[in-house]
């Protein structure tokens, strides 16, 4: 089933700038395979809804072993049946 979503990752604990993380957590989505579109405030993304948590879980998974002790992450996940949800479709 495809989807939509904004994902906020918020590593907790890791000092004033987050940046690095928010860098890798980027890069892992766009390495799923889903289209990832970042913003200010978090990161855009379309695909199949199993991909999606497959790769919140990767995030996950990476920055803890690479040393991030919390994570704090907010999805909000949309998904329809009477035709393809796009990021595109969503902004006109």
């Amino acid at each position: 089933m495809k989807a939509t979503a904004d994902i906020q990752v918020i590593p907790i604990g890791s000092g004033v700038s987050v940046r690095k993380q928010v860098q890798r957590a980027h890069a892992i989505l766009v390495e799923a395979g889903i289209n990832a579109r970042l913003h200010p405030n978090g990161t855009n993304v379309e695909g199949e809804m199993a991909d999606i948590f497959d790769a919140i879980r990767r995030v996950h998974e990476t920055l803890h072993a690479e040393g991030t002790v919390r994570l704090a992450t907010f999805i909000k996940l949309g998904s329809r049946t009477d035709k393809e949800p796009s990021l595109v479709a969503k902004m006109f």
